[in-house]
């Protein structure tokens, strides 16, 4: 059930008690060490106890707060550390609702999550972000929803199934959930002063909230400064030791992301570990983490763990996942720390580098032992019209996935969105495609894309071309996961199958499903918005990894391929996207020709 919250004229007085001796405490911790990120040491022996789901006591000896009916947990001479924090991740990511995200990721430590689901708000706008607000305060952990700011995320480029105004910010802004503006990924609005970005900035600011940045071009230089200028408080699109450099000098935390497919902490943490920047300033993130990942490896744990392997000093680690994710929100005085008065979140480990989660505490109750959640997550009771989101129009045949050749050629130069493995941004390419009845066919690695609408059942596709998959023989992947717009993204070598991946999505209401030699082989359901399952996450990886191995029988070896797959038509991110629209030059941030002109 879900634990509640009270308010600060409530526990005051109890803690205030606690930490006199005039009142027992709820439970005591004792026998441990204590990790105090707020001082970076660690303070052996030093006890813990917690009253109405908070610290009321921290330090050398609380045997002054316990009484007949203080529940006592002897440490075992293992650490305590505070719960852990993710800065910056998208729930619909791992394919699951707030729920079930959170069952899954309790067992390995994270107890407060900032979340932006527009993922949710390009498909059902405002009230889908009402609903995992809704489901996400009534979790046993912290979960803290950030408004979505660019549904569409860039508009002109491409069209969404609803469109987030700056009205709708403004009256996200008063719902007790509600943390700051998610993700500012129109960059290029922010930087030519477009007046609807401005104003949804402006309205989180005067809420006194935070505002989430997304500057993913490689430029740092005037159009970065004139980013700053706009107010995002943080970014998580780094990828270079420069990136987080910058970032942190202009007054930004430097988000440093490992996801399911973003390994972007190796390669920026070397500013604090070698160039001795502060770090304070930096955050440790996931973004995007599929099922899989958080049954298999871990969540915040796995990151942590990565960037103690990478050089950094595990209590600099841990501040970077814990203390200074809730001051850059503006809660530290609410969580992210073993201290007085904050959130009663910590977990016992045995070993501060291969963080091992033997206990979870959230709120002051036990969550989780030994890799097993010990709470139960409520569910929201969605709504149907959440639950039936994919709307074709019509069956598609195998000639809506036909590219007609231009003037009659028998060869064309074709522009290729080509996929970099383990990174977000694509390149841009050009391949000599052959025609063969008057239609572009791929070849040597270069397969077909499509991008389906299917939000107002208008039955148009657009097609191109896609490589860096590897794909052989005949085969198709369809996916109603299509990052931001969340359309439909078809990939495949057969036009007939690509038909059919596409309707057997319309069929089940959206997901994941890859077909070969005619037969589909595997399937993932995502009936809610054709994002997320209700369904536990262990089911949910389970027909996920059925998913990644179908995608390798059809000669994928790419590293969490899927998820390259599901940003094939991000055109916020460079260099080269697919939209309902057409094929998307973020480079310049305008539309393009699928073929080069001849010369």
């Amino acid at each position: 059930m879900e634990t509640p919250i009270k308010s600060w004229s409530e526990v005051a007085p109890v803690l205030v008690a606690v930490a006199a001796g005039r009142q027992a405490a709820d439970s005591v911790i004792r026998g441990g060490k204590l990790v105090n990120v707020q001082s970076r040491e660690i303070l052996d022996g030093w006890q813990v106890a917690i009253s109405e789901g908070r610290f009321a006591y921290v330090g050398p000896d609380a045997s002054h707060c316990i009484g007949p009916d203080t529940e006592v947990t002897e440490a075992g001479g293992r650490y305590l550390i505070p719960g852990l924090c993710d800065g910056h991740m998208h729930i619909e990511s791992g394919m699951l609702t707030p729920a079930e995200f959170a069952a899954a990721v309790i067992p390995h430590g994270t107890t407060t999550m900032f979340t932006d689901p527009h993922e949710i708000a390009n498909v059902l706008g405002l009230r889908g972000v009402r609903l995992m607000h809704d489901e996400a305060l009534m979790q046993p952990v912290n979960i803290f929803t950030q408004m979505p700011s660019c549904a569409p995320s860039a508009p002109g480029l491409e069209k969404t199934g609803y469109e987030i105004s700056p009205d709708d910010v403004a009256e996200a802004m008063t719902w007790p959930g509600i943390i700051g503006l998610g993700e500012m990924m129109n960059f290029p609005g922010v930087i030519n002063g477009d007046p609807k970005m401005l104003a949804e900035i402006a309205a989180t600011q005067d809420a006194g909230k935070t505002v989430g940045g997304h500057y993913a071009s490689p430029d740092r230089g005037i159009p970065f400064h004139a980013y700053v200028a706009g107010g995002p408080a943080d970014d998580h699109e780094g990828t270079a030791e420069a990136d987080a450099i910058a970032r942190a000098r202009q007054g930004m935390r430097s988000m440093l992301r490992l996801g399911s497919a973003w390994y972007d902490v190796e390669s920026q943490i070397t500013a604090v570990t070698e160039k001795g920047l502060d770090p304070r300033n930096f955050i440790l993130c996931t973004d995007d983490c599929h099922s899989g990942t958080l049954v298999n490896d871990g969540h915040m744990n796995r990151v942590v763990r990565h960037a103690i392997a990478c050089g950094c000093d595990p209590l600099i680690a841990l501040q970077m996942a814990t203390v200074n994710t809730a001051t850059h929100f503006g809660l530290e005085r609410e969580l992210g720390s073993i201290a007085p008065g904050r959130r009663a979140d910590l977990i016992l480990t045995s070993d501060l580098h291969n963080l091992p989660i033997e206990l979870v505490i959230a709120r002051g109750v036990t969550v989780a032992k030994d890799g097993e959640i010990t709470v139960e997550c409520p569910h929201l009771d969605w709504p149907e019209d959440a639950r039936a989101t994919v709307h074709l129009g019509k069956a598609l045949a195998a000639t809506h996935f036909e590219v007609p050749a231009p003037d009659g050629r028998n060869r064309v130069t074709a522009r290729v969105i080509g996929v970099v493995e383990n990174q977000a941004p694509t390149e841009a390419l050009t391949a000599e495609l052959p025609v063969i009845d008057c239609v572009v066919e791929g070849e040597n690695g270069v397969a077909q894309i499509a991008l389906v609408e299917r939000h107002r059942a208008t039955g148009e596709v657009v097609n191109g071309f896609v490589s860096g998959f590897g794909y052989e023989g005949r085969m198709a992947i369809a996916s109603t996961v299509a990052h931001d717009s969340h359309h439909m993204i078809v990939v495949g070598t057969d036009r007939a199958m690509m038909a059919a991946a596409a309707n057997r999505l319309g069929e089940v209401g959206g997901g994941v499903t890859v077909w070969k030699d005619g037969a589909e082989i595997a399937l993932v359901e995502l009936p809610i918005a054709g994002l997320m399952s209700d369904s536990p996450a262990r089911d949910v990886a389970a027909k996920a990894q059925r998913m990644v191995e179908a995608m390798a029988e059809c000669g994928c070896t790419l590293n969490n391929a899927y998820m390259q797959h599901s940003l094939l038509a991000l055109v916020v991110i460079p260099s080269l996207r697919i939209s309902d629209l057409g094929l998307v030059d973020v480079d310049r941030f305008q539309l393009t020709d699928l073929f080069e002109e001849r010369s």
